[in-house]
């Protein structure tokens, strides 16, 4: 249905959706003096609209959040890589260590090895945080709930 909670173009910037101008019951849709084919011509028409409408709407939700999970996911690949370079200074340190336990240069392969950690830490916690932001395509699920509801058969009360 058409309402400003399903306007053409989303609050989030995504393009151009078309909709069909819904008037409420009752009111005079102008089709005085149209044959029965005519209104079940454009009845079909405006069912094709949409449909349309309700997979483009679907389609610009599903892109944009696929574009969020990418993002995150580049941040855990970064992560993974960064952990894995550190793992080389973890086992350098402990070759240093283990040969020369209080020489000079362990403590440096161990901040190295520390300071590796803080930034795997990091790159982790952005892409939780991207990932964490994923949402299902509400504005869609609610113009198809919104769709189904109008489509559905009104039932008169039985007296």
């Amino acid at each position: 249905m058409s309402s400003e909670e399903h306007e053409r173009s989303g609050p989030d910037g995504l393009g151009a959706v078309p909709y069909i101008p819904l008037s409420p019951e009752g009111a005079s849709g102008g089709s005085d003096g149209q044959s029965i084919g005519t209104l079940v011509g454009q009845a079909t028409q405006h069912m094709s609209t949409l449909v349309r409408a309700e997979v483009e709407l679907a389609k610009s939700e599903v892109v944009g959040e696929v574009k969020k999970g990418l993002t995150g996911s580049v941040y855990f690949i970064i992560a993974g890589v960064i952990g894995l370079y550190s793992s080389f200074f973890f086992f350098f340190f402990l070759g240093e260590l283990l040969s020369d336990l209080w020489g000079l240069r362990w403590p440096a392969f161990l901040t190295v090895f520390g300071l590796m950690l803080v930034v795997t830490a990091l790159f982790a916690l952005l892409g939780w945080r991207k990932l964490k932001k994923l949402r299902a395509p509400e504005r869609t699920i609610s113009s198809v709930k919104e769709t189904a509801a109008a489509l559905k058969p009104r039932r008169e009360p039985v007296a």
